[in-house]
């Protein structure tokens, strides 16, 4: 499977399902959202020196060896299995920080558009940041444990 193949999971700039370079307004606040939240938190925390990288990058290539099988093996996002998975990755990300839904929706977009992200993922499956990018969303929609969103800080 190409890395520009349509896959079942995401289509390219579509508005249901996100994780395209063609946005809508709710793909834009997240990308906004990330950029935000993740500049307030760099610049609060010295780069994020408190996070042991070299753990993060372990916990995660333990944990995309995982959800890969459970692709390979026909799971779907939604599934009990692969949230469960996304909450361990979600989990991992806060060890930098935690991220409202919809900056947590912008990591899956930045997995998707950013060329190294795209093929950092991909090396592990061709079509994982599309899986991913999916299973994030239905994530977000189900979930709890996520920082305010700007919007809901904003006074009234």
């Amino acid at each position: 499977m190409s890395t520009s193949a349509v896959s079942p999971f995401h289509r390219r700039g579509d508005a249901t399902t996100g994780s395209g370079a063609v946005g809508n307004s709710y793909e834009d606040k997240c990308r906004r959202s990330l950029a935000e939240e993740q500049a307030k938190s760099l610049a609060e925390t010295n780069n994020w020196e408190h996070v042991d990288r070299e753990r993060v990058h372990q916990d995660w290539d333990v944990l995309y060896r995982e959800i890969t099988a459970f692709l390979e093996g026909g799971s779907l996002p939604g599934d009990p299995q692969i949230q469960e998975l996304v909450r361990r990755h979600f989990n991992i990300a806060c060890r930098f920080y935690t991220p409202s839904r919809e900056a947590y929706v912008g990591m899956s977009l930045f997995y998707a558009e950013d060329e190294a992200m795209r093929a950092f993922h991909d090396s592990y499956h061709p079509g994982l940041v599309e899986f991913l990018g999916a299973a994030i969303s239905v994530f977000a929609e189900q979930e709890d444990g996520f920082a305010p969103s700007a919007d809901a800080q904003a006074p009234a």
